[in-house]
């Protein structure tokens, strides 16, 4: 049976705020039968942002393009429908006067405020209708608040239950039978079904087998059917110093699997464990690329530092030379390995890689790091992947509570998009470590302060 239209007065209108826009340029196709309407303020400061190659760029440029599309011949400030009959519509805002002014109610004319009083006059002139502004920005969702204006962040896309998926793919097990345990120390593997009985996992997970008399660490192998032992094996001379850090480097080394993220807080190993393994497999792949978000400090792109691209780029990746000089240092200068790494970076085996020239291209036979993943929006890393060509494999490292980018959280952010989404898929693994591993004092930092 066909859904009831919606009268007027239920359908909602939802006011986009810029930050919304740039963190997904369809955002207006995501409201169902409920109106949207775009500030003019918006369009403006989407002009500003149209030149570039960072994700934002993208999304200004895409979404003026949409915005082109769906208005046809239309006057954008008129309503115009959006595509689909469950749809409903849209138009641009242009300025206008209002009893309530949030210009002179916060005593400053800024893009915000004009935001701000486009929901206003919208409450004056729908009456009877709901107004909401849907903004990423905390602060401008508090002064609509305060101007008795509904405000809302943009949810779509957003992980309902972080807690509950970053530890997905670790499992502890108690009272297992002993002799499985055993089995498994002797054989390396046994059936999965011995272990999880008809509990088996969707795809790939970690587990901590404990029984009264011994424990093993074990990799559940779907394709196989089987559970195996994982041992803490070394790698460039690193050696993983706890069971997370075991599972972390097994997925890594693991030649099956071309996804994987690693989460952690500071000083867990997350970093060092990926370049290890990347320098262990090195003659697996032609190059190995490392790569950060780029978060200016002061709001300030890094286009104002001298230099060309790779001077701009290095005070940023100076904590990925860091961990790189720290597994060069296992070894002698004298010695093949140290020389090794050298050599790598000298010849570009290994080498910085700017993810704002990542879209477009075919990325084939790469070893790719991507370190603080969690500043990425959904989208980034949706790019990122998509460009992987045969014999590519790519490890994203972060901290999903630790966000240095402006509107983006825990739930929003696209390492947390990544967990929930590839979870059950066989060619992806996840591992949270969880003990600091990189000083007393780091632990300290991470417990205490």
């Amino acid at each position: 049976m066909p859904r009831a239209k919606k009268s007027d007065s239920d359908r909602k209108i939802f006011v986009l705020d810029t930050s919304v826009i740039l963190y997904a340029h369809n955002s207006i196709m995501t409201f169902a039968e409920h109106d949207v309407v775009i500030p003019i303020t918006v369009l403006e400061e989407l002009d500003q942002f149209k030149k570039g190659n960072d994700s934002k760029n993208f999304e200004a440029r895409e979404f003026i393009r949409l915005l082109d599309t769906i208005s046809q011949d239309n006057m954008l400030h008129n309503w115009t429908p959006l595509n689909g009959k469950t749809k409903g519509h849209f138009k641009v805002m242009m300025n206008n006067h209002n009893k309530l002014n949030a210009n002179e109610i916060f005593g400053e004319e800024k893009n915000d405020h004009k935001i701000l009083n486009a929901a206003l006059s919208l409450k004056q002139s729908e009456k009877g209708r709901k107004v909401i502004l849907v903004t990423k920005d905390i602060n401008l969702r508090l002064k609509a608040k305060s101007l008795e204006i509904y405000a809302e962040d943009y949810e779509t896309g957003k992980i309902k239950n972080i807690t509950e998926i970053e530890n997905t793919n670790k499992v502890v097990l108690e009272d297992v039978n002993p002799d499985v345990i055993n089995s498994l120390y002797e054989a390396y593997n046994v059936p999965a079904q011995d272990v999880l009985g008809k509990n088996m996992a969707k795809g790939n997970a970690y587990y901590i087998l404990k029984s009264n008399k011994n424990s093993v660490l074990a990799y559940f192998n779907k394709e196989e059917g089987t559970m195996e032992r994982v041992d803490k094996k070394t790698a460039y001379n690193i050696k993983p110093r706890n069971a997370e850090q075991a599972f972390a480097l097994h997925a890594i080394l693991n030649p099956k699997v071309k996804l994987v993220s690693i989460q952690g807080v500071a000083g867990t190993g997350k970093t060092l464990l990926a370049l290890a393994g990347a320098l262990e497999q090195r003659r697996e792949y032609k190059q190995i690329y490392i790569a950060r978000p780029i978060v200016p400090l002061s709001n300030k792109d890094i286009g104002y530092l001298p230099g060309d691209i790779k001077s701009k780029l290095n005070p940023y990746m100076e904590p990925l030379w860091d961990n790189l000089k720290f597994i060069q240092n296992q070894y002698k200068e004298s010695e093949k390995e140290f020389q090794k790494i050298t050599e790598l970076v000298n010849q570009e085996k290994l080498v910085i890689q700017p993810l704002a020239y990542i879209r477009g291209r075919s990325i084939s036979n790469i070893f790719f790091i991507v370190d603080e993943a969690q500043n990425l929006t959904p989208h980034e890393i949706k790019t990122i992947i998509s460009r992987a060509g045969e014999n590519t494999k790519i490890i994203f490292t972060g901290d999903v509570y630790q966000i240095d980018t402006p509107y983006l959280d825990s739930q929003s952010n696209g390492m947390s998009y990544l967990i929930d989404r590839a979870k059950d898929h066989p060619l992806y693994a996840h591992v949270k470590l969880e003990k600091g591993e990189r000083s007393e004092l780091a632990n300290l930092a991470n417990e205490l302060l």
